[in-house]
């Protein structure tokens, strides 16, 4: 299955279908992310995505995030207010990161335009959100290369050649 998916959709079939599906580990790459709510499921309150994540942590699921630059004062703000995050989730820095995916179970992905960002992802109202779409896929040919991709940024494969380790703290090279 390979679908195109744009604006709210890409929020409905994506953070508020695939993410809480998640049943063993979700991999998550962006060059951007900030403080985002969604809507629970069943209640239809609004929470903090970082609250979804943290549920998926207390259920199992390994989380591995690779973002471009820190998130402001706002994203701290909730990061700080689930502990799981800081113990559990695995997080890495890379200044280079531009591709945005979201890989489930290695069974299915998200990939395309939008950071992980209200905007982004079409959580906010159609006047404030950006345009955006991708690919939902389960496809092992677009899988393979796509988890390739995050697994090689993930453990340094291209820290020797990247240039920009001086912005890097996340470096895997010794100095």
């Amino acid at each position: 299955m390979n679908q195109f998916i744009a604006n709210h959709e890409i929020y409905a079939k994506v953070i508020c279908s695939l993410v809480p599906q998640t049943r063993k580990r979700l991999w998550i790459a962006t060059a951007d992310i900030k403080d985002m709510y969604v809507a629970e499921p069943g209640s239809g309150e609004m929470i903090p995505f970082l609250g979804v994540l943290d549920r998926l942590l207390a259920r199992g699921v390994a989380i591995r995030l690779i973002h471009a630059k820190e998130p402001g004062p706002n994203f701290r703000q909730d990061f700080d207010r689930y502990p799981r995050l800081w113990t559990l989730m695995e997080r890495v820095l890379c200044p280079r990161v531009h591709f945005k995916c979201l890989i489930a179970d290695g069974r299915k992905a998200y990939f395309g335009s939008a950071n992980l960002t209200g905007a982004g992802l079409g959580a906010k109202s159609d006047s404030r959100r950006n345009f955006e779409n991708g690919i939902l896929t389960d496809e092992p040919s677009l899988l393979e290369p796509l988890s390739e991709q995050f697994d090689a940024v993930w453990r340094g494969a291209c820290c020797p050649q990247c240039g920009r380790r001086k912005y890097c703290n996340d470096c895997p090279l010794p100095d």
